[in-house]
């Protein structure tokens, strides 16, 4: 006989059931995306609507999605809405370049982040993630409530910035995760011009709010490139070889330019820890909430760490905190939203025959946030069950149906870097600790490039028995 209690059902946005009207769309854009979907879009395979005149095709279907994302990706550019919130931000780092620049950044950065060499980062994840949970000591001994959404942004920046800048980022830790809480909440807003289409040198007046933000981190780039080039001079053998020193190394005619390698060190530090912190605080809240499945990760960690096995090792010998994670990743996707437009007229067919045309310069939406709830895909999709994840369910899951790092030519370059470093945060930290919510306590996600919870999440700690 099952005996599992009831899944949780962590909260989220209900499905709209009226179609909003102009300025209602407006608000809700700048508001939280999240909550402007509809049930067709949790519903249906694909939709096409006219979005502020402009036709808009929400693609659901698994085979529409990997006919853009792969089959015919080279017919598809970044959605103009996208690169007016992300641009001024990115510039041409790699989540924002396309073309040329794009190809020469990604293979640039490709042999960093191959499988192999991203295990070789696990003893130094290790390390600063032992480290960083003797914070919690103080918070467990007193009782007094934490935000884990601080303190998950804290560490992932504290990781990235050990494994791939040899911790010489020109900052430190402290108030590092306001600063991208100031930078993603007035930059990583749609803005009704954007909206509009409006072109990207009339100012949104919503962004200035967060200009000082961005000069921060412009400028903390800056240093931290001025400083490697000057141990680069004064010291060309002692150099760590790491991220930073391989794109200096890059400088040139055949390689990047200064600008571009500003772009895409200014992507890592401001976002590229980013997807991993949200999506370790969301892990934490559904696990505190799903008691049952939080005993047998704990039994799965105690078991695997008395084994003495090497954290390299942990991403395969502990499938329930990987499960509870990419479960997390699902419900929260970090990237909520994929954008494209076809740069061509282009046509794809279902398997009942049915033809969509997708005319060129038009809106494709592929929305993890839809698709990761939706009915015809999941069951139970609004609810936390990490058990569809095990080795043994995972098949189930169909590879067009699940995009926590995307696919085709512009996945997320550091999928395997953050799964492993997810792993060995959350054993590190779940076998010294529980993590427990407030009562009362509901996280509203929000959409602010990443998905946040509004106003953080407030947990307590207690000492787990030895």
């Amino acid at each position: 006989m099952d005996i599992r209690p009831e899944p949780f059902e962590p909260p989220a946005p209900f499905p709209r059931t009226v179609p909003p009207s102009r300025l209602e769309i407006i608000k809700v854009m700048f508001r939280n995306p999240l909550e402007l979907w509809g049930a067709p879009s949790y519903s249906l395979p694909y939709i096409q609507v006219k979005f502020f005149g402009r036709l808009t095709t929400i693609a659901n279907h698994p085979g529409l999605i990997r006919h853009v994302l792969v089959e015919n990706a080279a017919n598809y550019a970044m959605q103009p809405i996208r690169q007016l919130v992300l641009r001024p931000i990115l510039r041409d780092g790699l989540l924002t370049a396309e073309g040329a620049v794009w190809k020469r950044s990604r293979k640039a950065m490709a042999p960093v982040f191959t499988p192999r060499h991203a295990r070789g980062f696990a003893g130094k994840m290790l390390r600063i993630s032992e480290t960083f949970a003797e914070r919690y000591d103080a918070a467990a001994r007193t009782g007094e409530p934490v935000n884990i959404a601080v303190g998950m942004t804290e560490l992932t920046y504290e990781i990235l910035a050990d494994t791939l800048f040899s911790g010489e980022i020109a900052t430190g830790t402290e108030g590092f995760a306001d600063r991208v809480d100031s930078l993603l909440h007035n930059m990583g807003r749609i803005d009704p011009l954007d909206l509009l289409q409006a072109p990207a040198w009339i100012p949104r007046l919503t962004r200035i709010p967060g200009k000082r933000a961005l000069s921060a981190f412009r400028k903390i780039v800056s240093d931290t490139m001025n400083a490697r080039r000057a141990r680069m001079t004064a010291d060309p053998d002692g150099v760590p070889d790491d991220f930073l020193t391989l794109l200096l190394r890059l400088e040139g005619p055949e390689g990047l330019t200064r600008d571009e390698i500003e772009d895409n060190i200014l992507t890592f530090i401001g976002a590229g820890h980013e997807t991993t912190a949200r999506a370790l605080a969301w892990t934490l809240y559904c696990v505190s909430e799903s008691p049952h499945f939080r005993l047998l990760m704990e039994e799965e960690i105690d078991r695997v760490m008395a084994e003495g096995r090497d954290p390299v090792e942990w991403l395969e010998a502990m499938p329930h905190v990987r499960a509870a994670f990419e479960e997390a990743l699902r419900l929260y996707p970090p990237a909520p939203s994929i954008n494209r437009a076809p740069i061509e007229d282009d046509q794809w067919t279902d398997e009942n025959g049915r033809t969509i045309t997708l005319p060129k310069g038009t809106s494709v939406l592929i929305m993890p946030w839809t698709l990761h709830r939706h009915v015809l895909y999941w069951e139970k999709p609004r609810h936390f069950m990490p058990e569809r994840f095990l080795p043994e369910h995972r098949d189930r899951i169909g590879r067009f149906q699940y995009l926590p790092f995307g696919a085709g030519p512009r996945i997320c370059i550091g999928a395997t870097f953050a799964l492993q470093e997810a792993v060995i945060a959350l054993a590190v930290l779940m076998k010294r600790f529980r993590f427990d919510v407030l009562a009362g306590e509901r996280p509203w996600p929000v959409q602010r490039l990443t998905t946040q919870p509004l106003n953080g999440i407030a947990m307590r700690v207690s000492a787990r028995p030895a």
